[in-house]
């Protein structure tokens, strides 16, 4: 049986106010002509559908249009909300949609939803598990559970499924795995508290993991971040965004071989001297650039937004008289930030551009974990 595992699609984000939702229509159509060259059985989204709990109705409409494409070709597919999405509004109208093969597990109810497929080798077991938190399974299970981390939560969860050892059993998760790399774009938890590790899911042909950008193995071929099908920050830059085609044979043979997608805009980095720069093929790439003359004319960055880069997001000197970092645009919605990218930010606004050491992250990401812990408490 083929699957195509994809995540994060994030539909309705803004990148510095602009809107990225032509970007993702674009990359979702590659999608679907994917899933139909290479005749795949259904489509696998780990999480984070939108950008926002509540999206606005031009990213619903989009992810209509998505699902309704596949459908419509006979290819499933099968969801699960991620920590992005709310559960409620994603679960909604779940029952009416399985009758198309749309199968969207949002609201966690205390337990794992089993999807079964069939093909010329017999039943593949999909369970769709939503983001979860500790507290969450805690209160399903009780406080004598003694869950106390997600790393606990998810080891009694998916111990208490009555799996056959002898099918072909597959799993979507969108958690953090300890030691997956990491993005400016995700929203990224304090002291491990919400990290499981790969281990816990050996009794799984293939883990269709959702939740971090880059796409990763995490310890085995089986246990798979997709990463998101966009950049969705200059942290991304170096990615090569994919699909990963899976395909589940007879006696749990598993091939897992990734599909390049190519964006309608990509994101870039580009660093050097104004006549460097200005001497580039025109783009509309989405570009931060790095100026490195020592003098630098006001004019500069409306000069390079007329004639190179009309996408040009971000802009920045570097050179020995100066230090400075400025958005073209009025930045990425806070509420999109991370407390370490905040602090980061206004570290920078205060000492001229120079990043914070180590030690000081250290420092603050200690205060957070303070916070998040008498926060447990207080509940």
């Amino acid at each position: 049986m083929r699957f195509l595992h994809t995540s994060d699609l994030h539909l309705g984000k803004q990148l510095n106010n602009v809107s990225l939702l032509k970007d993702q229509e674009h990359i979702l159509a590659q999608i679907v002509s994917i899933a139909q060259e290479e005749k795949v059985d259904a489509v696998l989204i780990a999480g984070d559908i939108y950008q926002r709990a509540a999206p606005q109705a031009e990213a619903m409409a989009l992810f209509d249009r998505f699902a309704t494409a596949l459908t419509d070709a006979g290819i499933k597919v099968l969801a699960i909300s991620g920590n992005h999405d709310s559960q409620q509004r994603i679960q909604y109208f779940s029952g009416l949609v399985q009758k198309a093969g749309l199968y969207i597990a949002g609201d966690f109810t205390g337990s794992i939803q089993k999807v079964e497929l069939y093909d010329e080798h017999g039943a593949v077991a999909l369970y769709l598990l939503p983001f979860v938190k500790a507290g969450q399974v805690r209160r399903f299970l009780g406080e004598e559970s003694g869950i106390a981390t997600c790393q606990d939560a998810i080891a009694a969860l998916l111990s208490a499924i009555d799996l056959d050892p002898c099918a072909r059993n597959l799993l979507l998760c969108h958690q953090f795995v300890t030691g997956a790399e990491r993005s400016e774009s995700e929203e990224n938890s304090v002291g491990g508290l919400d990290s499981v590790d790969y281990r816990v899911f050996d009794a799984f042909d293939y883990v269709a993991l959702g939740h971090i950008h880059k796409p990763q193995r995490m310890g085995r071929e089986g246990v798979r971040y997709a990463g998101s099908p966009l950049k969705y920050s200059f942290s991304e830059c170096d990615h090569e965004k994919s699909v990963l085609l899976v395909n589940v044979g007879a006696e749990k043979a598993l091939s897992v071989r990734p599909i390049p997608l190519k964006p309608l805009h990509d994101m870039k980095k580009i660093r050097g001297t104004i006549g460097e720069i200005m001497a580039m093929d025109y783009s509309e790439d989405y570009v931060w650039v790095m100026v490195t003359d020592e003098n630098v004319p006001p004019d500069t960055r409306s000069r390079l937004l007329a004639g190179v880069f009309p996408n040009m997001m971000h802009f920045s000197v570097d050179n020995s008289g100066t230090r400075f970092d400025m958005d073209i645009l009025s930045g990425q919605r806070i509420e999109d930030k991370t407390p370490i990218q905040l602090f980061r930010e206004f570290y920078m606004d205060r000492h001229g551009g120079r990043e914070p050491d180590a030690d000081r992250i250290r420092l603050v990401e200690g205060i957070l974990k303070e916070m998040e812990a008498d926060n447990r408490e207080e509940r």
